[in-house]
This record gives C-alpha cells, structure tokens and sequence, in this order.
C-alpha cells in the first residue's frame, strides 16, 4: 500500500495524487472487508459441518455399520451408578437392549456390566425387561458378562441373565440394601442454633437429621430395608436357581472375587465379553448398541447441575450399593 501511494505521487499531477491515494485506500479497505466476509461464511460453515458430525455422524454411523454388517453378536454396556438419570439409568439400558433383541441380524446379547450398583427401582426394571424380551426373543441367548465390578444393583441386573460370566479378579456380590444419612443433632447444641420445623403428619419429619432418631421410625425404616433386601434375594434365587451354594453369606452384602463367586454359584464361568461372543454365541462380530449422549448433552452434565441433586438422593432414599 505504501508502494501505491508513492506511484501515485510521482506519477500523478501535484492537483491530484491525494485523490488516488484515497480511492486506493478506499478500495484497498472493501477487498479487505469481501476477504474477511468470506473468510466468516467459510468459517461458519466449517463449525456448522463440524457440529453435524459430531452430534449426528456417530448415530449414522451405527446405524450404517448395523445395517451392512452380517449377522453378530449385539452388545450393550452397563458402565457406573445405576440412576434415573445417570448414563446406566433404566430407559438408556432398556433402550439398548430393545433395539439389540429387535435387530433381525442379533444371532446373541451381551450385557456388559461395570458399575457398584445403585438405584433399587431403576435395577428392578432394567431386570424386568430383560425377562420380558427374553420371553419375547426365546431363541437370542442373553448373557452378562461382569467387567471390573458388577455389585449390589448391578447384580440385581445380572440375575436376569441365562449365563453370567466374569474375571477371575472382578468384584461380585454384595446382595443387600443400605440406606445413608447423618446425624447433626449435638452439633447444632454446641453451636447454639435452635431448629425450627413444622409438620403435618406424625412421622413427616421422619429421620431429619436434625433431630434424635425415634426407635420407632428406625424400626419402620428398618423394616423397609428388610423388604427391598428381601426382593433382591428373590430375583437373584429366581434368576439363578440351584446354580447358587447353600451359603447364607451370599446375601449378606458381601463380595467376591470372580473366582470365589464361581464356586458360591454367584457367576457360571470365568471370560469376556470377546470369549462369550466368540466361542459362547458362535459370532465373533461384535455391534455395539449402548445408548450414547450427543456431544451436547455430555456438556450439560459436564456442567454440574446433577451433583447437589445427586447429594441430596443418596441421603433420601435406599441404595443397593
């Protein structure tokens, strides 16, 4: 530009080079602004592109791969705390689950289970569709195969199986119920804080734990446990039968390694999930089915929002954990 406006002074009469340099400039300055417009429209397009493949080219992308490939074995990862709204809650597992059994090319289904348990209502249903798909598909063999721990409501799940298998090092077991809370009544004495709370209903105000625990809500909350323990132990003799030792430990809340769960009848064999497709189902072709967050909803967990949410349920309701 510099180079410009001198040609334009030593070329130009004394009455006009000012003129020419301002017209330079001033053309100068709209290919700047067409260049950098472009440069935004290419830009744009290239986030907008970006963005459709990675939230919708994985979804396609299975979908694609499932309907090319030839017949398989259909897997689905069961991976952390089982909550409503966590990535191994009971719709998203259901989810997969369903649409494993329903592909016409699932010769067999593998649960994949990693997780320590956690909600007693979401492992239930998870268990109960598994039953209900199994009578729907008799001829899809199911099978759970355990990762590193499959514990408590994860159990709960793996009860449902024809077969469950393990590594000799996982973690097994732990077959009760407990219920968490806390204590703050001698604290807020100390502190001098006087605590105030108005009810309607005699047992409203039932294990606040800003007050003494009462013997007979403890006996009712007790009751309960006993309950929902009980249901597991059904569902777990309902799923496996004779297969299981005349040992009353197994439902103690104890665990186990993959290798004493075999002997307790708690898991049918030691493998993974590539040695239960391969030489189990007979189809090494692994599809995987799991459920996957968009890129988007993963940025809303990542947010945080769940956790005081999360805090609060892990003291307010039962947990086979």
């Amino acid at each position: 530009m510099t180079d410009q406006i001198q040609d334009a002074r030593d070329s130009g009469r004394p009455d006009n080079w000012e003129r020419q340099v301002i017209t330079q400039l001033a053309l100068e300055g709209l290919r700047e602004q067409k260049l950098a417009r472009r440069w935004r429209i290419v830009m744009f397009f290239i986030f907008i592109t970006l963005m459709f493949l990675t939230l919708v080219g994985p979804y396609l992308l299975s979908l694609t791969s499932q309907g090319r490939m030839g017949k398989h074995t259909a897997l689905v990862d069961l991976s952390g705390v089982i909550a409503a709204n966590a990535d191994a809650s009971a719709d998203r597992i259901v989810t997969g689950l369903r649409a494993a059994f329903e592909d016409d090319k699932t010769v067999g289904v593998i649960l994949r289970i990693n997780s320590p348990g956690g909600s007693p209502v979401q492992s239930g249903y998870i268990n109960d569709e598994i039953q209900r798909l199994r009578a729907e598909y008799p001829d899809i063999p199911f099978y759970a195969v355990v990762m590193d721990i499959c514990a408590s409501g994860g159990y709960y799940v793996a009860a449902a199986a024809d077969r469950i298998y393990a590594d000799k090092a996982s973690v097994v077991g732990s077959i009760g119920v407990r219920f968490d809370g806390f204590g703050f009544v001698d604290a807020i004495d100390r502190l001098g804080i006087e605590r105030r709370l108005m009810t309607a209903g005699e047992h409203k105000a039932l294990l606040d734990p800003f007050l003494p625990e009462g013997e007979a809500e403890k006996v009712h909350m007790q009751r309960l446990l006993d309950a929902i323990h009980q249901q597991f132990i059904d569902v777990v003799k309902q799923g496996r039968g004779d297969r299981l030792a005349d040992n009353p430990e197994i439902f103690s809340g104890l665990v186990w390694t993959g290798d004493q769960a075999l002997e307790l009848g708690l898991v049918d064999e030691l493998g993974s999930a590539g040695y239960v497709a391969r030489e189990v189902i007979g189809q090494a072709n692994i599809v995987d089915f799991t459920p996957r967050k968009s890129v988007f909803d993963r940025f809303l967990t990542n947010l945080g929002a769940s956790v005081a949410k999360g805090a609060v349920e892990a003291v307010t309701e039962p947990s086979l954990r």
